[in-house]
């Protein structure tokens, strides 16, 4: 299933037009053309590569899956990879979509593999703003890496918003339990992920940056200088949550381990409390003759000692902060 769209003049002039057409509509030097394929065959993509003359190198990376953040540049044309992000806030785990383009003068043609990159969004940041449509593929190629950059920059902040739930969750009294685990785990594994897919973006933009032609006339300059500003505070926010969720993480074994010093601390005070009663009764137990035994006295003494011997080291332990 594929999508086009026909920019004539800095207008759109037609859409939903067949794939077969688009060699037809670039004859004319004043229309740019996008196509949208999802979940191409290798004939479809195949069938749209001797339309606009790609690179197999580049359809070969266009059908692979895990492609890592890139801009490759052909002598016809240039092979982006990129990568859409969403964060689960109930899960904490991380859901990356990626999606292909080939770039050629007048035509932009993406291949996403899934739903989850959201092309809808992207149509829709083009139609917003219309007067831009002048500029031709440069405007097309600033919309896709514009939704790209705000769905790290959106899943960043979601993702700043949890950590903070477990900075402040550390020093509860309550023990860090499973769950609180289970979502920092799940919270560093999507740091990861998403550092992966966010760092190349920052030569990806700046390659466009640096190359005047990949951005038309230059006055998309700022547009794409506001989105590699977006890349930088994402990259370095990124950096940060992850050097911050360890920091979290240690302090959380910190206090588990502080916790567990202090229940095993009451428990030793607490068993040699005991162990003074249990030692006198024993003592006084024996089947043998004892000083009191069998006297009231003795009886008094005894009961005098336990309560004498546990208030002593109760006080001494209350006053070395062992109970």
């Amino acid at each position: 299933m594929a999508r086009t769209r026909l920019y004539r003049n800095g207008v759109l002039a037609a859409e939903g037009f067949p794939v077969a057409e688009v060699s037809d509509h670039l004859e004319d030097p004043s229309a740019v053309v996008w196509v949208d394929l999802h979940t191409p065959t290798e004939d479809e993509l195949r069938a749209i590569s001797e339309e606009l003359g790609l690179h197999e190198l580049a359809v070969e990376d266009a059908l692979q899956r895990k492609q890592r953040p890139k801009l490759d540049v052909y002598d016809s044309h240039k092979f982006l990879n990129v990568y859409a992000a969403r964060f689960d806030v109930e899960s904490g785990r991380l859901e990356v979509a990626d999606a292909a383009a080939f770039i050629t003068a007048h035509a932009l043609v993406t291949v996403r593999s899934s739903d989850a990159f959201d092309i809808d969004e992207v149509v829709r940041r083009w139609d917003e703003s219309p007067r831009l449509a002048e500029h031709g593929v440069a405007f097309l190629i600033h919309g896709l890496l514009d939704y790209v950059v705000d769905s790290h920059f959106d899943t960043v902040e979601a993702m700043d918003e949890q950590i903070e739930v477990l900075e402040e969750a550390v020093f509860d009294e309550r023990p860090v339990g499973p769950d609180e685990q289970r979502r920092t785990f799940e919270l560093r594994k999507s740091l990861v992920t998403l550092r992966r897919i966010v760092m190349p973006m920052r030569e990806v933009v700046s390659t466009l940056l640096r190359r005047n032609g990949e951005i038309g006339d230059g006055a998309l300059a700022p547009y794409f200088q506001d989105v590699y500003d977006q890349v930088l505070r994402a990259s370095e926010w990124t950096e940060s949550l992850r050097e911050l969720l360890g920091n979290v993480r240690e302090a959380q074994l910190t206090m588990q381990g502080n916790r567990m010093n202090l229940i095993m601390k009451r428990v030793t005070s607490w068993a040699a409390i005991i162990a003074v009663p249990t030692m006198i009764t024993g003592f006084y137990g024996q089947n043998i003759p004892v000083p009191g035994f069998g006297e009231t006295w003795g009886f008094v003494t005894s009961t005098a000692a336990i309560v004498f011997v546990s208030v002593v080291l109760y006080r001494v332990f209350r006053a070395r902060d062992w109970l």
